[in-house]
């Protein structure tokens, strides 16, 4: 997974902020429970997310407590609390789908790419060996994503939905998978199908001038027959008709997600559907001198964290 999917944190209240926070770190502690401590580096917000959307749609409310951070044992954490199977279902999904990123990794054109893959995948094939026993329907939809992203990619005359439509297969099934009736399955498939063309498509705009720099794969490139000098009107035309088609994805991706009756969380989910991710494809294709300075706040903050949102309200009431 990618992490692009994720809240607009601007406009959560602070009890939303917590329990979103509240999922992150319960993840975070099921990746480690379920496969061990290194798999949590397998964890991300798009992950996250289909978590929450999953208990958004179970009968069974959430419940939340505090604790210690498994990771920094001096920092407070909020923990959704029980054996959650959508956490454990989405600790699973994570480490599948990061193992057959780094398979991926090790014929990328760039070397760095083949190095941290080299690295890292003896580290996961234990934990990616206990998902796929545990979970052998995502495992064969991630071995599917794997093949035909092969062969999209490898073929002269692949499209932009050839390449896009694996991640899309793979995220409908996944979604498919949450339904408790037939009439669900299908909102959710659909759902789905557009959430991961829509990662897929905003994943291929962020990596456009360095696949440029380094002679790696994109569509983009492909579609525009773009080279490394190609100038930035050429480079910003590419993005702005991949605009338009994200705005497309997400449209039909809103759609869906209309339908779907929550029992908890839907403010959220909305938040992170509606607002979150067209203010990340905002800043990735038109503020690009913003982007570093967001990305690296992002990272350094585990929990969605920096200064706790959560806390910085209080202090202000408090004045």
């Amino acid at each position: 997974m990618f992490g692009y999917v994720r809240p607009q944190k601007a406009e959560l209240l602070v009890r939303e902020f917590e329990q979103y926070r509240g999922v992150y770190c319960a993840l975070c502690r099921q990746l480690g429970k379920s496969y061990g401590a290194l798999a949590r580096m397998t964890l991300s917000y798009d992950c996250t997310f289909l978590a929450m959307l999953m208990m958004g749609l179970s009968s069974h409310p959430a419940e939340f407590e505090a604790g210690r951070c498994v990771v920094n044992p001096l920092k407070k954490c909020t923990y959704c609390t029980g054996e959650r199977p959508e956490l454990i279902y989405a600790a699973a999904l994570s480490v599948a789908m990061t193992f057959r990123k780094l398979q991926d990794d090790l014929s990328d054109e760039r070397l760095s790419g083949k190095i941290r893959a080299c690295l890292l995948l003896p580290l996961t094939f234990r934990a990616h060996r206990h998902a796929a026993r545990d979970f052998p329907e995502i495992e064969r939809l991630a071995a599917a994503l794997a093949e035909g992203q092969r062969e999209a990619e490898n073929s002269a005359e692949s499209s932009i939905d050839a390449c896009a439509d694996p991640t899309a297969g793979m995220l409908a099934g996944v979604c498919r998978e949450m339904a408790e009736s037939e009439p669900q399955a299908r909102v959710l498939e659909q759902f789905g199908y557009f959430l991961g063309r829509w990662i897929y498509l905003i994943d291929a705009a962020d990596d456009l001038e360095k696949d440029l720099k380094e002679g790696a794969f994109n569509p983009l490139v492909h579609k525009f027959s773009l080279t490394a000098n190609s100038n930035k009107e050429e480079i910003q035309a590419a993005r702005n008709w991949c605009n338009e088609a994200l705005n497309f994805s997400l449209a039909r991706a809103i759609e869906a997600f209309q339908l779907l009756d929550f029992t908890q969380f839907d403010s959220i989910l909305g938040n992170v559907v509606r607002q979150g991710m067209p203010e990340m494809q905002k800043l990735l294709l038109f503020h690009r001198e913003q982007k570093d300075g967001k990305k690296k706040k992002f990272s350094s903050d585990r929990e969605m964290g920096g200064p706790q949102r959560g806390e910085r309200s209080m202090k202000e009431r408090k004045k």
